[in-house]
């Protein structure tokens, strides 16, 4: 499910409750009515993100890359308990299921192009999406979805993915 999906299912219960409640809001103008629920949403939707986080735990960030295959970053979407992405010095793995797992690995020195995006409600809420496009013939595209912070996230794979280039002697060639 989209963010999008997400807060305006967030937004339409915290709407429900204000109604149920009873709570008159009519001096209240409908500007600040909405910057309210907003606001309340979206903390609402990082607490439970925050306690997805302690709950699995998947947090850990290690820089020294050298010869053994070691983890560089762990992470997973924004409120999602079923999805986690690794990113170690050799490759970027995801794992999808809660019961059954499929796990799908990129060979790092396959990547080819790392991009980053982030909607406007992605940027307040300090998410957004990796896209990586390389050489893997079964999927030649992967997208980390709603990564915590992912310009840090790229910057890490970014230099972990220059880092092995560099470990096999693999060099750009761009043709013009």
């Amino acid at each position: 499910m989209s963010i999008e999906k997400y807060q305006a299912q967030v937004k339409s219960s915290v709407w429900k409750a204000i109604a149920q409640s009873g709570t008159v809001l009519k001096d209240v103008p409908l500007e600040e009515q909405n910057k309210f629920v907003d606001l309340l949403s979206d903390n609402l939707l990082i607490t439970v993100n925050e306690i997805l986080d302690e709950s699995v735990k998947p947090t850990k960030v290690n820089s020294d890359l050298e010869d053994e295959e070691q983890v560089v970053w762990e992470g997973r979407p924004f409120l999602s308990i079923t999805e986690f992405y690794t990113i170690t010095n050799e490759r970027i793995k995801i794992v999808k299921g809660l019961f059954g797992k499929d796990i799908e690995n990129f060979e790092m020195i396959r990547v080819q192009d790392i991009d980053v995006s982030q909607s406007l409600s992605e940027r307040m809420l300090g998410i957004g999406d990796i896209t990586i496009k390389g050489a893997d013939t079964s999927n030649p595209t992967i997208i980390l979805r709603n990564v915590h912070q992912p310009h840090d996230v790229y910057e890490l794979l970014r230099k972990t993915w220059l880092a092995a280039r560099k470990k096999y002697g693999l060099i750009f060639r761009e043709e013009m």
